[in-house]
């Protein structure tokens, strides 16, 4: 059965935050000014994005799940459209506010909408469109009428100062004012958003729809260690102790388990190689894709610095989409991993830009252990 794109949302909470102002928001480590900030931004590009803190007291304006259902309940799909209608929900979200329940319930429970079926994935990047990939399915089996997918991040939650300040004393601090790279990286990296897509049989009758052609979803995990992580450490024979493994609390916090943290090594040498010569490459044989049919190339990826990157490696198997077909609002929307591809969908879609018969590739990329999906959609 055909599904198509009915309505995409997105919401990102307070108000755009400037380079300037990054650490009048989520803080100094220990008062200190960052040693790292201008070089991690001169390479990501970012100029804006978005948090959920109150910049006057440093406290969470939203949860995770605020975010996700104050994206639900900005789409419209048809005239009379309500979060009572929706059949199936599923949410992903790389750390969702509360170990358990899943954080599909948690937005369930947010929206006080009428019993249907809810799935929450895991991951990272990967696992809003994992969300999407489920609620795409459930449509296309007859299982359900329609379904929302959602991607949300509250990066913001685990990279505020107060989340640092117990890890040294003052004086360690002053003497070597640097947090591991590692950890200190994303900080500069990652902001809040969530987003939406409604999906149907039906499409619209008084403006675009998105058909979604198919949706590759491949992991590499069984080739390549963990990239990215939180809840553990890397050890350096490239295996991963958990938060679990521990004796206690105490030492899961003076460790820093529960940070996010990038192994920039294998990020920088494998991410893509795996993204393009392995993951696009098996994609277009399998998909018989070709890059002159590709309208716009929306690419998730976390900085510029892997833009030209990808250009390259994109060119050298012979798949080349020139500039002015990528779209992209990193540089004043932010990295909002899972949500990313929905905030960038979102845009597009309402921007008066698509045309009919377009065709839009997807590249969502996820370092956490090296997994990729590329999507394809038609605008109809």
């Amino acid at each position: 059965m055909t599904v198509f794109i009915n309505d995409v949302s997105a919401f990102l909470p307070n108000e755009p935050v400037d380079n300037e102002h990054i650490q009048d928001v989520i803080g100094k480590i220990h008062n200190l000014p960052s040693r790292m900030k201008n070089r991690i931004l001169d390479n990501n590009k970012i100029e804006k994005r978005y948090y959920a803190i109150n910049p006057k007291t440093g406290e969470l304006t939203h949860t995770n799940a605020q975010l996700t259902a104050e994206a639900v309940r900005r789409l419209m799909p048809y005239e009379g459209f309500t979060v009572s209608d929706i059949q199936c929900l599923c949410c992903g979200t790389s750390m969702a506010d509360i170990i358990v329940p899943g954080h599909g319930l948690m937005v369930h429970g947010e929206l006080s909408s009428p019993p249907c079926e809810v799935i929450s994935t895991a991951g990272i990047c990967l696992s809003g469109i994992s969300a999407f990939k489920y609620a795409f399915m459930n449509v296309a089996l007859g299982f359900s009428d329609n379904a929302v997918a959602t991607g949300s991040e509250l990066a913001s939650s685990l990279i505020r100062a107060k989340f640092f300040e117990h890890l040294q004393s003052d004086s360690a601090v002053k003497s070597n004012p640097v947090l591991p790279f590692d950890a200190e990286f994303l900080r500069w990296m990652l902001s809040d958003a969530a987003g939406a897509v409604f999906m149907s049989t039906r499409k619209n009758q008084d403006r675009y729809s998105l058909k979604v052609d198919w949706i590759e979803h491949v992991s590499y995990a069984g080739q390549y260690e963990v990239c990215m992580l939180a809840g553990a450490v890397k050890n350096e024979d490239g295996s991963v102790t958990g938060w679990r493994q521990l004796d206690s609390l105490k030492e899961v916090l003076d460790k820093n388990y529960f940070a996010l943290k990038q192994d920039m090594t294998i990020l920088n040498e494998e991410m893509v190689k795996v993204s393009i010569n392995m993951a696009l490459a098996r994609t277009i044989v399998k998909r018989s894709l070709k890059a002159d049919e590709v309208d716009w190339f929306l690419p998730h990826y976390s900085s510029y610095y892997f833009r030209d990157k990808v250009f390259k490696a994109m060119e050298e198997i012979g798949f080349t989409i020139p500039y002015e077909k990528w779209f992209t609002n990193l540089s004043y929307k932010g990295n909002t991993g899972s949500a990313s591809i929905y905030v960038m969908l979102e845009e597009l879609f309402h921007s008066g830009k698509l045309k009919e018969g377009n065709k839009l590739l997807c590249f969502i990329p996820e370092s956490g252990r090296f997994s990729i999906a590329y999507m394809l959609l038609t605008v109809l």
